[in-house]
């Protein structure tokens, strides 16, 4: 039996109302997978006949969010590939949520594009889960562009270890509350400008104009306003069982050649790392660009460089 869930009735289409933002394009394909009984919604930029480029995005975003960096890439000569995420997007929400069924998506997807090696490229969450993958199927990739997807370790409080016990115990308490809530969740209904807002206290270094154009296609309009389209169970740190020291592990035993490109800005939803921190656990052989006044999305908010270096480096 299949675990995905619908999500909630919509009203009008969001196709009903387009924003514009100045280099956004749409894909120029749509189509869906199943992901182990999840209907995967994939997006595809460029030629069809162009050699394939994986895009993967970060947690709370979709591949929308692709939509001024994703078609640079594309008139450079690539078919440019991406998804949304379950819970995420137009794919289906589904009654678990777990890191590892995200890893099982994203190959998923590889699978319905090509057998053969390719490059990815992924953001945030995205660039975590790319590092899994090729840990364990590094024949399946060329090389890898992780943009601001190198997970550093949060500093633990000083506090005495019974008090941390009470501390991990009410986190604990919380998450399961927040999961036995789930079914009747459902996200705050908005204006489009109202939504753009919301968005605006996670990204507050990208501009206004450009999460007004996120909204009709990460969100759906019903008869009450907008909403985006995330399912409501989900949370940060709601991918499962993960921590960062993981993340930073795999790194050194990468097999397939990375750039990664981190911003320095600190924001609520970056991770601050510094060279410091980043270079000792760089796989050998590796480049590392960190960008003075750029924010976790780089690729947002300086597409053309972001683009330029990846395309330099994947060449």
């Amino acid at each position: 039996m299949s675990s995905a869930v619908k999500p909630p009735a919509s009203g009008p289409s969001a196709d009903a109302t387009t924003v514009s933002f100045p280099g956004a394009e749409r894909p120029a394909r749509t189509r869906s997978v199943d992901s182990h009984g999840v209907r995967i919604a994939v997006y595809e930029w460029g030629d069809a006949d162009a050699p394939p480029l994986l895009l993967v995005h970060g947690g709370f975003d979709f591949a929308g969010t692709f939509d001024v960096f994703a078609p640079i890439l594309a008139r450079a000569g690539h078919r440019v590939v991406s998804w949304d995420h379950r819970g995420h997007g137009d794919s289906e929400h589904t009654a678990l949520y777990s890191w590892d069924a995200d890893v099982r998506d994203l190959l998923t997807v590889l699978d319905s594009i090509t057998q053969e090696p390719l490059p990815v490229i992924g953001h945030s969450k995205g660039g975590g889960l790319v590092t899994q993958l090729i840990q364990a199927l590094p024949h399946r990739f060329t090389r890898f562009v992780n943009i601001d997807g190198v997970p550093t370790p949060r500093r633990h409080p000083d506090v005495a270890d019974r008090e941390r016990t009470r501390m991990l115990a009410k986190e604990l308490s919380g998450w399961l509350d927040h999961r036995r809530e789930g079914p009747s969740r459902v996200r705050k209904a908005g204006t489009l400008d109202e939504l753009a807002e919301r968005r605006r206290r996670m990204n507050p270094r990208l501009p206004l104009e450009w999460l007004r154009y996120l909204v009709p296609i990460g969100a759906r309009r019903d008869e009450d306003g907008w909403r985006w389209k995330l399912d409501p169970v989900m949370r940060f740190g709601g991918f499962g069982p993960w921590r960062p020291e993981w993340g930073l592990a795999r790194l050194p035993g990468l097999s397939v050649p990375m750039l990664g490109v981190i911003g320095l800005e600190e924001e609520p939803m970056g991770w601050g790392g510094r060279a410091e921190d980043i270079e000792p656990w760089a796989p050998r052989g590796s480049e590392l660009q960190f960008l003075e006044g750029v924010g976790h999305f780089a690729h947002i908010e300086e597409p053309e460089r972001v683009a330029r270096l990846s395309l330099d480096f994947l060449s």
